[in-house]
């Protein structure tokens, strides 16, 4: 199998020693407390579920900086997006201590992971600014991105820590939420070697379906693994439960069994595009994927990234060997009425515009919402009837 990512192992940071991990929940009781950010509570879910291997904790502002600028650690690590514990203020917290992390996502906030502090550095409006540019692209508060970035603050706490849970994502998805580790022994258990995986924060329509058969065809994998994520997401996107059962619905209708794994994990959206795409490749080699899809628009939000920009970062910015992992780049999928079957639309290059099915976001909310099912060359009847019964009671 692929090996993890600069690692021979996979390295969780939740604490899988139940002596351990209770007494930690015992010292957490009596240490210094601070309520962190969705973000931050998303990383330690991320870091405790393996996904984020090598890295041991949150980033200081130097390493924070560096892989902002040159996707590299000052250690010389390859990494896309800085993996940071960012809060307003650090008031009664020293170096050296051990602090609680409460969590913001949680009823009654319990403490998520324990932190051993190894600095505190503030970053100038000038360094935030930075940092936000080079990840996003942009500095545009309307980006949903930059704007939740701007609203942690410039204090960076940084240092390892320690696991206790992962959130909310094991109770509200029993089914889906899965840790690296899992998927790991899931993929070496169905005996597959080569595994391309799907990344997605939206309900797959036809052409989704039809891509993932087209890499697994292309590939000659053994398996697809759609991944999606459970974390938030900007107003007006669809949510995790609605998304999760109209996939299973759609992977038990329509493909072979013993072909796909369905999974989640816990994980707040960045719309970082190009940057987020190579952050999705990392953790999913950790997963043992050999492969990730990667289409037009990935991660993407707005008219912020060009088309293709999420495949192209990986042959400017990604050195040679610093990923095992391969992408498959897909180019807009949609059905060909000439064709009678959906294409990716660089491999019709006689065709109009009007040769293709095409419907924007737009149309097909409104659609839904009207409870008019998508033509069937858009949207299978059964995702679309689970979109449907949705929309009704918004």
């Amino acid at each position: 199998m692929i090996k993890p990512h600069a690692s021979d192992d996979l390295k969780p940071l939740f604490v899988y020693d139940d002596a351990k991990r209770n007494a930690l929940i015992v010292e957490a009781e009596s240490l210094p407390s601070i309520l962190i950010s969705s973000a931050a509570a998303a990383n330690a879910v991320m870091l405790g579920a393996g996904y984020f291997t090598p890295l041991s904790g949150y980033m200081n502002l130097a390493d924070a900086r560096s892989v902002a600028k040159i996707l590299k650690t000052t250690d010389g690590l390859f990494w896309p997006v800085p993996i940071v514990n960012i809060v307003p203020s650090a008031r009664g917290i020293e170096p050296g201590q051990r602090i609680a992390l409460k969590d913001p996502n949680v009823e009654n906030n319990p403490v998520i992971a324990v932190m051993e502090v190894d600095g505190i550095d503030i970053a100038s409006d000038n360094e935030v600014s930075e940092i936000i540019e080079e990840i996003f692209g942009t500095l545009d508060k309307a980006h949903p991105g930059v704007a939740a970035f701007h609203a942690l603050g410039n204090v960076f706490l940084s240092g390892p820590i320690h696991v206790l849970n992962f959130s909310y994502f094991e109770k509200d998805f029993p089914d889906t939420f899965r840790t690296a580790v899992e998927i790991r022994e899931a993929i070496s258990e169905s005996g597959w070697e080569k595994v391309v995986a799907f990344q997605t924060r939206n309900p797959m329509h036809r052409a989704h379906e039809e891509l993932c058969r087209m890499a697994m065809k292309d590939l000659n994998t053994d398996g697809i693994l759609i991944h999606m994520l459970l974390g938030k997401l900007k107003p007006g996107d669809i949510p995790a439960y609605v998304r999760d059962a109209a996939i299973r619905k759609m992977v038990e209708t329509y493909f072979p069994p013993n072909t796909v794994k369905i999974t989640g994990y816990g994980f707040d959206m960045l719309y970082a595009g190009p940057r987020e795409a190579v952050l999705h490749a990392v953790f999913r080699q950790n997963c043992g994927c050999t492969h990730l899809i990667v289409g037009r628009d990935h991660a993407g939000v707005g008219d912020y990234y060009g088309a293709f920009d999420a495949q192209t970062i990986f042959d400017t910015h990604v050195p040679k060997g610093a990923l095992e992992i391969q992408i498959y780049r897909a180019d807009h999928t949609a059905w060909s009425n000439k064709l009678n079957r959906v294409v990716m639309m660089r491999d019709a290059p006689d065709h109009k515009p009007e040769d293709f099915i095409l419907l924007s976001g737009t149309k097909v909310r409104k659609m839904l919402s009207d409870g008019i099912a998508p033509p069937p060359e858009f949207s299978r009847p059964e995702v679309a009837q689970i979109l449907m019964d949705y929309y009704k009671l918004q």
